[in-house]
């Protein structure tokens, strides 16, 4: 009230702006001036002038009245100025892939915020997206209260081998496929891909898994400097695949896609700049074209199996 009144200068425009008597707006200066032991307001022509203890109080009191209604309504956001910190989960096949037009479209729209990228192993040792650490999440979608999912595009699991491996050559057979010794990765300990497995399982081929790694870079480089195979992301394979020596190796397995999604949790949903951040994810992470390399990938003649391959919608989503 007694911003207002110092604001107008006037008890009578003070009350209109506030919606009030202007005999209600006098009982309260009197209760704040025996409150404070001061006149604060004395009368000058048709308005008020303040004493130097209100001149004094109005900054302090301005600055209070804005924080509350920022704690009550929630700070203004505007895209260009604000300086938040934005946490993103996502793989290191992710971060290698799509991390370059993230950054880049944030550079142009929240120029001033600060992006910062974790892993999916620190984003389950955080305790998931429940917590207060991290903001969104790109991978398989995680199941759990409050979890919100959008699908942002469909990755395609393919076996690299190094070029000159002397049993993976551009095609395998079941029974070749079936001496191979594997690297698998495990982004969160335990976490494998469901999908690949059930490929193998329905194939009837066991793999030999002779390593496990938390990433798909370092599964890359194994492969690279060994006889070991592994399953990586296609549209990574695109990337590394080139300056490491790999080559795509077409099996009689039933093709393995993933979808990927942003994912976030309930109480992030609202947040203006968390909305607007994950708006920039969906247009520049997000697309339904499966890439080039992906459509151009290898392909293998099905030999008969005794097991029904099951659907890879099915089994992406039980990722």
């Amino acid at each position: 009230m007694l911003d207002t009144v110092l604001a107008e200068g006037s008890v009578v425009h003070a009350a209109r702006r506030l919606h009030v008597t202007p005999s209600a707006v006098s009982n309260g200066l009197a209760r704040l001036r025996a409150a404070l032991d001061d006149p604060l307001l004395i009368r000058s022509g048709r308005g008020v002038v303040p004493t130097p203890r209100a001149t004094a109080l109005a900054p302090a009191l301005a600055h209070a009245l804005r924080a509350l209604e920022a704690v009550v309504h929630g700070e203004r956001f505007d895209p260009q100025t604000t300086d938040r910190e934005l946490t993103l989960a996502i793989a290191d096949a992710g971060q290698l892939v799509k991390l370059a037009p993230v950054v880049s479209a944030l550079a142009v729209e929240m120029p001033r915020a600060r992006l910062r990228v974790l892993s999916i192993d620190t984003l389950f040792a955080a305790g998931g997206l429940a917590g207060t650490e991290i903001d969104a999440a790109i991978g398989v979608a995680h199941k759990g209260p409050g979890i919100h999912v959008s699908p942002l595009y469909e990755e395609r699991i393919v076996l690299v081998a190094r070029s000159g491996h002397p049993r993976a050559r551009m095609k395998v057979t079941k029974a070749q496929l079936g001496t191979l010794r594997h690297v698998e990765v495990q982004v969160a300990p335990g976490r494998g891909s469901r999908p690949l497995a059930a490929s193998y399982a329905a194939l009837g081929v066991a793999r030999d898994i002779a390593v496990v790694v938390p990433t798909f870079v370092a599964a890359a480089a194994v492969v690279a400097g060994t006889d070991y195979v592994a399953s990586l992301p296609a549209t990574m394979v695109d990337v590394l695949g080139p300056r490491l020596g790999l080559r795509r190796v077409a099996t009689p397995l039933a093709p393995v896609r993933t979808t990927i999604n942003l994912v976030w949790h309930e109480r992030t949903d609202q947040d203006p700049a968390l909305r607007a951040f994950r708006a920039l994810l969906e247009r520049t992470v997000g697309t339904a074209r499966r890439s080039r390399a992906d459509r151009d990938a290898p392909t293998a003649d099905r030999r008969p199996s005794t097991h029904a391959p099951s659907s890879p919608r099915r089994e992406a989503s039980r990722s």
